[in-house]
Parts: structure tokens; C-alpha cells; sequence
């Protein structure tokens, strides 16, 4: 009787400080969706800007019920093969008892799956800014959905269910270097190869038109980034949760200072949208890797990640692919550079006992996250290109030349961003309402 008395006192009980401090957590990834959309809407033209944040909202509502009629269960359930998981008990999750704690842990599975849905709902709408001024919004919808079933919740079970693949072989990825990042940066290059470019791509000035906006965006990025990563050790009991929010501030405050000393010496000015993107370039990158290495570490993480970001977001006029938003440069590079950094700058003092190259720990590690990044790569790139070509070719990726040109935003949505009629006066304001005659409004490039 003694050993089974002795499980039971070592059982999980439910925790109501961690419990409360996972939904506080899930609520803060929540806010990075919003805050997502306001971070790529003000780096669009104006006749772009409603479509931008639809694109990552709408995800709020597509996600969340395929999340629950079969996404949890094909991310977390039973593994088959490696590559799946499936519960039937959670299809629709109406055999979830309210106090049931997921496995080993003191937090109820509802907490869980819902911390965990906020992550599957930001994923394809960080794809979305590689795609601005250009996609059909019924096609983006389809694309979300299908895309979220075969890329999204089969990756996150190899990355975080028990029995997937990169689980099994020992990757670290702390909080969505390769499940999120890699996977939606894969995904976005993936898509934009299939659709080709904006009408005018390296001809006609495509600059942000607000960036107040852009870092409204990436402030609330940056502030909900914090339960996207510190709450991705489901408690905070054993201070590895503390380690990871020092690590995320550390990383991203290093990678401003990285991607403005870069812009500095190679453009000749620091400028905001910079500022920005390098904050989000560090915060990518800190995800995987944050749970393993140091302050220290996080601070070469973080530098290294802002100013190579930086570069990379240059190489689409480079190569000719038009990554409207640099989700590429950003999160796809940001994600690879965070996850094989752990291979060198792991301190076997975090998460877990794995050293790096850097701690005595040879490069065993590094061959692991190889194998987690490409294989996430490799997947999401052809799978989302597949996906995109199937679209494409039966109801059409793409809106028109014209409803480009004039403005997506009209065209899709029948609204604009910014309602100026009621400015000015007389002559002006005339002028300022009068209706723009058809051939006219071809030319206007808002």
C-alpha cells in the first residue's frame, strides 16, 4: 500500500494561483492577434488598410471553432505515427471534465487548450502580412482554415504532443520558434511564390501610412509576447516562467539596438518602422530558445536576430519575391536563427540539463534543432504553396488588377479606413468629396 499512497501524494492538485495566472497568460496572447493587425495595418498604403487587419482577425473566429469541433485533438491527442494526435472524447470538448488537469500539470485542461488556441489562432495571421494589397478575403478565409487543419495542428503536435517526432528527438522549442514562426514565415514564402507579386512591386512607392500604428501594433505585440512566452511553462512554481519574461525583455530590447545600429551604418538614419521590426525580430527569436539560456545569452540572441533580420528583409528585391510586410525576413529567418542558437547558447541551467556548444555541450543539441527547423520548413513551405496553387486554380487567390490598383479595401469590403468628408469646407470640401470618375480611379495610388 506504501507505493500507492505515495503517487497519490505526489498526484498534481489543482493550482488556482497557476490556473489564474495561465488565463491571465491566455488573455495576453489573445491581445497579440489585435495587436498583430494594427502592427501590419499601419505598415500598408491606406486603400489596404481594413483588409490588413481583417486578415488577422477574421482568423479569431475561424480558428477558435475548428479548434474545438478537431484542432485540440489533432495537436494534443493520442499520438498515431508521430505525426497526429486524436482524442474523441475531445471533438467538440464535450467530455472535458471542469477540473480535469492536463496531464502532470495543476492547471485544468480547459486552461490548456484554451492557452494553447490563442496560439493556433495568431499562426496564420502572422502569414498575412506577406500577402497585403492582393488576396481575396473569401479565399484567405478558405486558405485559414485549410491550412490551420493539415500545417497548424499537425505541426504543433510534432513540436509539443507527446509522441510527435520533434517532441520525441529532444528539440527545444520553448514557445513557437518552429510550430509558429518558422512555420507561418514557411508558409508566407511558400503562398506569395504561388501568387506573385503587387501590381507596381519595386516600382511605385509602397511606404507604411501610419507608423503610430505600426508601433501601436508592435507594443502590444511586444506586452502580450510576455504570456505568449512565459506562460508557455504552464505555472510558475520553479522560476524557469521568471527566466523566460526576463529573457523575452532582455532579447527584444537587445535586437532594437541590433536592427538600428544596422539601418544606422547601412542607411543613415534610425528610423521607427526599424525600431519596430527589430523588436518583433527579437522577440521571434527569443521564443524558442529563452527557457535555455541566459540573460546573457539572451542578450547575443537578441542582437544577433536584429541586425541578420534586418539584412534579410532586403533580400526579397534581391531575389524578386514580394514579401509585402517582410514575414520572411522576419519571422521565418527570426525563428530559424532563435531555434539553432540554442544549439550554442543553451546553458543546461533552464528548462532542462541540454548544454550547448558554448557550455561543454558539443553540437548534439545543434543537430536537433536542425532537424525541428528544416523539417518544419521543409513541410509548411510546400504544403502552404500546394494549398495556395489549389485556390488559386479553382476559385482564384488574387483580386483584379483594377480592385487592386483602386484599393482592396473598397473592393472587398465596401468600406475605407479613414473617412475625410466631413473635413475642410467650400471649395475644398468639394473638391475633397466629389465623386472620382472611373478611368480616374485607376491612377489613384492612396
Amino acid at each position: 500500500m506504501a507505493p500507492a499512497i505515495t503517487l497519490a501524494a505526489d498526484a498534481p492538485t489543482l493550482s488556482a494561483a497557476n490556473t489564474g495566472f495561465m488565463l491571465i497568460c491566455s488573455a495576453l496572447v489573445m491581445l497579440m492577434t489585435p495587436g498583430l493587425a494594427f502592427f501590419y495595418g499601419g505598415m500598408v498604403r491606406v486603400k489596404s488598410t481594413l483588409n490588413m487587419l481583417m486578415m488577422s482577425f477574421i482568423s479569431l473566429g475561424i480558428v477558435t471553432v475548428l479548434w474545438v469541433l478537431y484542432g485540440f485533438s489533432m495537436a494534443f491527442g493520442t499520438d498515431s505515427g508521430s505525426v497526429i494526435g486524436w482524442n474523441s472524447d475531445w471533438v467538440g470538448l464535450s467530455d472535458i471534465g471542469l477540473t480535469e488537469l492536463w496531464d502532470g500539470y495543476t492547471i485544468p485542461v480547459f486552461v490548456f487548450l484554451v492557452f494553447q488556441l490563442m496560439f493556433a489562432v495568431l499562426t496564420p495571421a502572422l502569414i498575412s502580412g506577406a500577402l497585403a494589397d492582393r488576396v481575396k478575403f473569401t479565399a484567405w478565409a478558405l486558405f485559414i482554415a485549410l491550412w490551420a487543419t493539415v500545417v497548424y495542428f499537425p505541426v504543433a503536435h510534432w513540436v509539443w504532443g507527446a509522441g510527435g517526432w520533434a517532441f520525441e528527438l529532444g528539440v527545444i522549442d520553448f514557445a513557437g520558434g518552429t510550430a509558429v514562426h518558422i512555420n507561418a514565415g514557411a508558409a508566407a514564402l511558400g503562398v506569395i511564390l504561388v501568387i506573385g507579386k503587387r501590381v507596381g512591386f519595386k516600382k511605385d512607392p509602397m511606404r507604411p501610412h501610419s507608423l503610430p500604428l505600426v508601433m501601436l501594433g508592435a507594443g502590444l505585440l511586444w506586452f502580450g509576447w510576455f504570456g505568449f512566452n512565459a506562460g508557455s511553462w504552464l505555472g510558475n512554481d520553479d522560476g524557469v516562467g521568471a527566466l523566460m519574461f526576463v529573457n523575452t525583455q532582455v532579447a527584444t530590447g537587445a535586437a532594437v539596438l541590433g536592427w538600428l545600429a544596422y539601418e544606422k551604418i547601412r542607411h543613415g538614419a534610425f528610423t521607427t518602422l526599424g525600431a519596430a521590426s527589430g523588436a518583433v525580430a527579437g522577440l521571434v527569436a527569443i521564443t524558442p530558445a529563452g527557457g535555455a539560456v541566459s540573460p546573457l545569452g539572451a542578450i547575443a540572441v537578441g542582437v544577433i536576430a536584429g541586425v541578420l533580420c534586418a539584412m534579410a528583409v532586403g533580400l526579397k528585391y534581391k531575389f524578386g519575391y514580394d514579401d509585402s510586410l517582410d514575414v520572411v525576413g522576419v519571422h521565418l529567418v527570426g525563428g530559424i536563427l532563435g531555434s539553432l542558437l540554442i544549439g550554442f547558447f543553451a546553458t543546461g541551467k533552464g528548462q532542462s540539463d541540454v548544454a550547448g556548444l558554448f557550455y561543454g555541450g558539443g553540437l548534439d543539441q545543434f543537430w536537433k534543432q536542425c532537424a525541428g527547423v528544416f523539417g518544419v520548413l521543409a513541410y509548411s513551405l510546400v504544403v502552404s504553396a500546394l494549398l495556395a496553387l489549389l485556390l488559386d486554380k479553382t476559385i482564384g487567390m488574387r483580386v483584379s488588377e483594377d480592385d487592386e490598383v483602386a484599393g482592396i479595401d473598397q473592393a472587398e469590403h465596401a468600406e475605407t479606413a479613414y473617412d475625410f468628408s466631413g473635413a475642410g469646407g467650400g471649395a475644398a470640401r468639394t473638391a475633397a468629396t466629389a465623386p472620382v470618375a472611373p478611368a480616374e480611379s485607376k491612377k489613384v495610388d492612396a
